[in-house]
């Protein structure tokens, strides 16, 4: 007979703040699977110590610029409110409209999407509604943008739509060529002068913000296990892509300020905050997979934050005496294909995937001096690569403090939402 344990902490609706929570001092599985006992595999952890602890040292890198939360690297909006209620964390950056509207709806009040929209259903949903309008800003970096929003309703029969500029922060070398993500066409000051004079020339648009993000140094991480030489020229580059950067977006912020009234200039992320919050001329850094520190940012000189979001799954077979098979696994991350997209198996120490079948869709057999002592139905405990994707393959975290559960939360999936 199967013996059916009943652990209420860990099932009932979790409330917590990120105030006064004990220090983080290190993930400890033994309180981890105390806390989460009897509770079936596949699910989720949030390390509430942890949590806490990145927040607090997220702030102290940005050196008092507030920290805009960027969402996509959550996607649980009562982790998304906590953070918001630490002083020093002000708005959210959202990745579609839709998501925008839905969290203003549920009180978050300023919202600016990171990304240009062509949802003309959300566009019109924003525009019909006033609060939306005042509370929601739009990315663009076209007419085009501007022509989506006007092709819903024109401008005489809606209120004016908060937008801001998306400005390339990537380095362009004539040695290395493009450095950075492929984004935003407006790179230099005068391209992004050009368009704020045409926004500010077109009815029905209010022109309140710049953003731009330096992902080669935000989300590059730059001291890789054992490649000295490659961390010290990578570092090398990020300084002069920073150098460069700061320089370009101050001219082009100064451009634009001479003709649009701006609100705020966004910039940076997790692995940028120490550099953006030294140039003068952002008013707010765009941040937030500091907060769940997947394994993705385990690799930077300057700073490490806690493991906060880990997930377990369960060994259901033993084909051989050397190999364990875990149901699940395959939860790969975004981003150029390669092995360090897919789950880091954490504990029990010493697991890894076998090299001709990785992690897999339904089942994922592990190898490793520590696989020989797994029997069915144990737990190995993992870390995701990106933050927010962990989240969709989830309908709750269970959130945890020390080797006590304090309840669960809804991810966006969880609460019927999958935004993209």
């Amino acid at each position: 007979m199967v013996q059916v344990i009943q652990n209420e902490a860990a099932t009932a609706a979790a409330n917590f703040t990120l105030h006064d929570v004990a220090p983080w001092a290190g993930t400890d599985f033994e309180a981890l699977n105390h806390a989460t006992h009897g509770l079936d595999a596949p699910f989720g952890v949030i390390d509430l110590r942890a949590l806490a602890t990145n927040a607090h040292a997220m702030l102290q890198r940005a050196g008092g610029v507030p920290i805009r939360v960027a969402s996509k690297s959550i996607r649980v909006r009562s982790v998304l409110e906590s953070v918001l209620a630490l002083p020093g964390y002000a708005g959210v950056l959202a990745y579609t409209l839709r998501e925008a509207i839905w969290l203003v709806q549920h009180g978050i009040d300023d919202v600016v999407v990171g990304y240009p929209t062509v949802d003309l259903e959300a566009i019109g949903e924003l525009v019909a509604d006033p609060r939306l309008a005042q509370q929601i800003t739009l990315m663009v970096d076209s007419v085009d943008h501007l022509d989506a929003v006007d092709a819903v309703i024109r401008p005489s029969k809606r209120p004016a739509v908060r937008v801001a500029i998306d400005q390339d922060m990537s380095l362009r070398s004539s040695i290395l060529g493009h450095i950075g993500v492929r984004r935003s066409p407006i790179h230099d000051p005068r391209e992004a002068f050009e368009l704020a004079a045409a926004i500010v020339r077109r009815p029905g648009f209010a022109l309140v913000g710049m953003m731009g993000y330096e992902a080669q140094i935000a989300g590059l991480g730059n001291a890789p296990i054992g490649k000295p030489l490659m961390g010290f020229i990578l570092r090398a580059l990020q300084s002069m892509s920073a150098a460069e950067l700061h320089e370009r977006r101050a001219a082009a912020v100064r451009a634009v300020r001479s003709i649009a009234d701006l609100e705020f200039v966004n910039g940076g992320g997790t692995g940028s905050l120490e550099s953006t919050a030294s140039d003068a001329s952002v008013t707010e850094i765009a941040a937030g997979s500091g907060l769940f520190a997947p394994t993705l940012f385990d690799n930077y000189a300057h700073f490490r934050h806690a493991p906060a979001a880990l997930f377990a799954l369960a060994v259901v077979r033993r084909p051989t005496a050397e190999i364990a098979t875990i149901m699940g696994g395959g939860w790969i991350a975004s981003g150029p294909h390669g092995p360090d997209r897919a789950p880091s198996p954490v504990h029990p120490a010493g697991l890894k995937f076998v090299p001709r079948e990785g992690a897999g869709e339904v089942q994922t057999p592990v190898t490793g001096p520590a696989a020989r002592d797994l029997a069915i139905g144990d737990r190995v405990w993992f870390r995701h690569t990106k933050a927010g994707e962990l989240s969709e393959h989830l309908d709750t975290f269970v959130v945890v403090d020390g080797a006590s559960a304090i309840g669960t939360v809804p991810t966006y999936r969880g609460e019927g939402k999958v935004f993209l």
